[in-house]
């Protein structure tokens, strides 16, 4: 069964005060570094997995695609992002991730951000992807780090003697499948992967790995947010680009 966990009122406004602090991981060293990777999307057709609120699919508008559809599971995300952004060119779906059925070849560029760990078969949603992919068209995402994933849910930070982490401890890495761990509220639910099996998903699939990043934050954003020094330790995000064969 899918988790909608974001249309946990709990849960959602504890995620709301984390986003809306203006310094937050999100902003300072998954955002930064997936724009980094946008292709030019200018008259091009797009389509935004796990869209959230819709800002990334809004500012996609606003800097010149022809037409973005954006979808999430989350009834809270969908209404939030209708009644902020209003476009012919912006479209909204409640529908989770495995359930939209998508055009052959219809998309450039297909992105999704944080969502696709909560996403049970990762295999299925590949494939998807890439039918819906023109030919040389781009898929680009970031997920939760496997050495984050791996032992969610039981201890992964040692400490010394003063209480500061000291190094990220990895476990049960090498085996994938469902997490469960308290973030804002009980059980929620993820699914950990390996690398190997990520990156051969998408071979398999034909699509062709342009790019891999494992966000490290600048002196600046450390100074703004001293608790990203842990990523010093360990990355906590993966972003990568592939692209559709011809």
């Amino acid at each position: 069964m899918k988790q909608n966990i974001y249309d946990n009122d709990l849960f959602f406004k504890g995620y709301e005060e984390i986003r809306n602090r203006k310094f937050n991981y999100n902003n300072l060293l998954e955002r930064p570094n997936f724009i980094a990777l946008m292709p030019d999307i200018k008259g091009k057709v797009l389509l935004d997995l796990g869209c959230g609120k819709g800002e990334f699919a809004n500012d996609c508008v606003v800097n010149g695609a022809q037409y973005v559809d954006a979808i999430d599971i989350s009834g809270n995300m969908i209404a939030a992002a209708k009644k902020r952004y209003k476009s012919n060119r912006l479209h909204f779906q409640q529908i989770s991730i495995e359930d939209i059925i998508l055009q052959e070849s219809n998309y450039h560029l297909i992105t999704s951000a944080l969502a696709l760990h909560y996403v049970a078969d990762f295999e299925g949603v590949i494939e998807k992807v890439t039918r819906a992919l023109c030919p040389e068209g781009i898929f680009l995402f970031s997920i939760e780090h496997p050495i984050s994933t791996a032992n969610k849910g039981v201890e992964q930070w040692i400490t010394d003697k003063k209480e500061t982490p000291s190094h990220f401890a990895v476990s049960r890495y090498q085996d994938e499948g469902k997490r469960t761990q308290n973030w804002l509220v009980d059980n929620v639910v993820m699914y950990h992967r390996r690398i190997e099996t990520i990156i051969n998903t998408l071979i398999t699939n034909g699509l062709q790995i342009e790019r891999l990043v494992e966000p490290m934050p600048t002196d600046e954003a450390i100074e703004l947010l001293p608790s990203l020094q842990k990523e010093q330790h360990r990355p906590s995000f993966i972003i990568l680009k592939a692209r559709k064969a011809k």
